[in-house]
């Protein structure tokens, strides 16, 4: 036959309490209320948090926030490009047609072959033309 189970094991047994080891680690009133307190504020802490991870609509806006905040600054940065090239090219250029057609002039006699070579073709063009008309 088969054993009868004690239906209370631990009968007869001394119980444990929860009582500190030792007076020091005893805790006042108003410790405890601080531990609460400093406990709920981080579970609160912790839903906010929760919260927000399952915000889909404010995370998609966050995104896009941040999506916006990026083209910003990348056309800002274009314009300062394009702002700096507009400067550089005002800078190389000519002030007026005289002073372009005297560097042309300055640098057809510093390298004359393709100088020449262009005015072979544009003269080569010119006659094409008046044959073709």
């Amino acid at each position: 036959m088969s054993p009868e189970k004690d239906p209370a094991p631990n009968a007869g047994k001394p119980t444990k309490t929860a009582q500190p080891v030792n007076a020091a680690e005893e805790k006042s009133p108003q410790e405890i209320r601080d531990e609460i307190e400093e406990t709920r504020e981080e579970m609160g802490d912790t839903v906010a948090d929760l919260a927000a991870k399952t915000d889909v609509k404010g995370q998609a806006q966050a995104k896009v926030n941040g999506v916006k905040e990026q083209a910003r600054e990348r056309a800002d940065e274009a314009k300062a490009m394009a702002r700096e090239l507009g400067d550089q090219a005002k800078a190389a250029a000519p002030e007026s047609a005289q002073e372009g057609l005297s560097r042309a002039q300055a640098l057809a006699k510093e390298n004359p072959k393709p100088a020449a070579i262009a005015g072979a073709l544009l003269a080569l063009f010119l006659l094409w033309r008046l044959l073709k008309s």
